[in-house]
């Protein structure tokens, strides 16, 4: 399949609307872009031209985002591209810009922010274990020069 996929980086411009429909999860928002450029003269940055995108998540991504964003909130989004042109009659056309977004995050250039895993139900994922993640540390009697890495500090 040949999809435009785009990462656009925001605010959230309305507050996410979440519902339970029988396909899933879904929730929308609008997302504001809006282009910022050092203006020379002034030796200020200026606000440039905003674009706004309805950002539109199915399933799990539609209740984590239901549960973690607000409007104003700094993100960053990936997701399908999609521009599509309608009118009705007796009406003028509008276009629309839609992202079916395939991941959605706080924007941490901007802030900070705490991540919190959800918590699955049981035989959600099929062939999943309760195994504890990997220790990364070096292997005993190995050292990070055999290894040719930089030392690392765990604290």
């Amino acid at each position: 399949m040949n999809e435009t996929m785009i990462c656009a980086v925001g605010n959230v411009a309305t507050q996410p609307v979440y519902r339970e429909l029988a396909t899933g999860a879904s929730v929308r928002f609008r997302l504001a872009a809006t282009a910022r450029y050092l203006d020379r003269e002034k030796n200020e940055w200026t606000d440039g031209h905003t674009n706004f995108f309805t950002v539109w998540a199915n399933r799990q991504l539609a209740t984590n985002v239901s549960g973690s964003l607000n409007v104003g909130d700094p993100v960053v989004v990936h997701g399908r591209l999609k521009v599509r042109t309608e009118g009705r009659e007796g009406q003028p056309s509008w276009t629309s810009a839609d992202i079916d977004a395939v991941a959605i995050g706080h924007d941490l250039a901007r802030g900070t922010s705490a991540f919190r895993r959800t918590q699955r139900t049981e035989g959600a994922v099929p062939g999943a274990s309760d195994r504890p993640e990997p220790a990364w540390e070096t292997p005993a009697g190995e050292t990070a020069v055999e290894r040719q890495l930089e030392p690392v500090a765990v604290t």
